[in-house]
């Protein structure tokens, strides 16, 4: 008798889960935690996250309230999100995040006074993992991601025993979120043309590659011209200049070359030098341009209903609650000392955008930790005093922006040193707690892999190093 075609289908997507867990343990994919990405500037914004982190934990020194410097220092992290955003929708959507990473830690300090069962603080803590994970895919919020939002609830829960502490961790984040934003925005001011220049520079970078790459990059190509064009297009009508009009000049230039036209530029080896050039923080770059080069009147909204109502995002958002929550209970039930922190690397792993990436940010995330909390294990029982970790602290936060786009195990070994530095700071730990933060990750990245594994997209193969063969309907 033959199978039904729904049985025939399970039997497939049964067959490339298990594909999909074996590759989580090959030798590949192990290989891949270790490769090093080319990556946009980050010189500027580590310096801006690691200024914004040093000027709230110094001001909570001085002032006497070192307790609380850990929540001001998770608040201005909110610098670390939106790289590369255009300065006019920067402000608005940093707010946000600011705004969350507050509103997190109010909600993770009112599980701490009410005195919530660890069962109650996981089950609540994983739904609002997943809320916060839908806003960042909604609003578009790049970035650490959720990560941090539940950092800072799990980190509240943990310190506050009465409304006036949960007051005080509210507030020293907001105060860390408004220096975040401030220091953020302010190359506003002197480089207001930087967000534009990368844009152009990794639409030039695209078309260019369309020479190796073939046409399969020719559309990727056209979509970073078009978001080029619209961060152009946000430029503040007083900061319209000559060279506002050369950045279009060589979208143009791109264009062309995309479509066989004579461009007046050679593809490959001018615009790989103008792409270098566009990536420094300078102002003097001359191209070839038509005097009365039109500005774009407008940039598109982004339709955030309609991102809102996306049945995929939902589904994301879900799948995320889920797995945080089978990693909670399953560190409560291994009595973990931190079960939230167990959520963190199911986070962290299924931010991947595929299951292949998934896997890789899993494992990075699992040896990045290792390596990091050995790291914050010494300094702890070194015992060094309030101003040596604010000196480690800071950075630490600034090599994890220096390298989180070149290769996120490196990346977290810093952010692991840094957050259990932070939490020590606001409550003092011994050298166990690196113990703890290895043995929750494990935990969570296990769920996060597990969980991918069984919820991968059909048409998800980026993980296989061969064709899959085809499923043969039985007669």
């Amino acid at each position: 008798m033959p199978d039904s075609p729904t049985s025939t289908r399970d039997r497939s997507r049964l067959k490339h889960s298990r594909r999909a867990l074996a590759h989580s343990v090959s030798p590949a994919a192990w290989r891949s935690t270790l490769e090093f990405r080319r990556a946009d500037p980050t010189v500027a914004i580590a310096v801006r996250v690691g200024l914004a982190g040093a000027i709230v934990l110094v001001a909570g020194g001085l002032l006497g309230r070192t307790e609380i410097a850990g929540f001001a220092a998770l608040g201005s992290l909110a610098a670390a999100f939106l790289r590369y955003e255009p300065y006019p929708r920067l402000a608005r959507k940093l707010a946000g995040v600011a705004g969350l990473i507050v509103a997190y830690t109010a909600f993770g300090a009112a599980l701490g006074v009410a005195g919530a069962p660890v069962w109650t603080q996981v089950v609540l803590v994983s739904a609002g993992a997943g809320i916060a994970y839908w806003l960042t895919l909604v609003f578009g919020i790049t970035g650490p991601g959720p990560v941090v939002m539940i950092f800072a609830a799990a980190g509240a829960a943990g310190f506050a025993d009465t409304w006036a502490d949960a007051a005080s961790a509210a507030g020293a984040a907001a105060l860390g979120g408004l220096v975040g934003w401030a220091v953020a925005m302010a190359p506003a001011l002197s480089h207001p043309h930087s967000p534009s220049r990368v844009a152009v520079a990794r639409a030039l970078a695209a078309v260019s590659a369309t020479e190796q790459q073939g046409d399969q990059a020719v559309a990727a190509a056209r979509a970073l011209i078009t978001r080029a064009r619209e961060t152009i297009a946000l430029t503040p009508q007083r900061r319209v200049d000559e060279h506002v009009h050369e950045l279009i000049a060589l979208l143009d230039a791109a264009e062309n070359a995309l479509c066989g036209r004579e461009s007046g530029l050679s593809r490959q080896d001018d615009f790989a030098r103008l792409e270098a050039e566009l990536r420094k923080v300078r102002s003097d770059i001359r191209t070839p341009r038509t005097p009365d080069t039109p500005l774009p009147v407008s940039a598109s909204s982004p339709d955030y209903l309609r991102a809102a109502m996306d049945k995929a995002l939902w589904f994301s958002a879900s799948r995320m609650a889920v797995a945080s929550l089978i990693a909670g209970m399953s560190a409560v039930a291994v009595g973990l000392d931190h079960p939230l922190w167990a959520i963190l690397g199911t986070i962290a792993t299924l931010q991947g955008v595929n299951y292949g990436h998934a896997v890789q940010r899993g494992i990075q995330r699992l040896l990045g930790n290792t390596a990091g909390a050995l790291l914050a294990a010494a300094v702890i029982f070194a015992d060094l005093g309030y101003w040596p970790l604010v000196v480690i602290v800071v950075a630490c936060q600034t090599a994890a922006e220096l390298t989180v786009t070149r290769n996120y195990a490196l990346a977290s070994t810093f952010v692991t040193a840094m957050a259990l530095l932070v939490t020590s700071i606001g409550h003092p730990a011994g050298t166990g707690i690196a113990a703890a933060r290895v043995g929750d990750t494990l935990v969570g990245v296990v769920v996060g892999v597990l969980v991918a594994a069984l919820t991968i997209r059909p048409d998800d193969r980026h993980h296989l190093t061969a064709p899959e063969p085809t499923e043969k309907s039985a007669d």
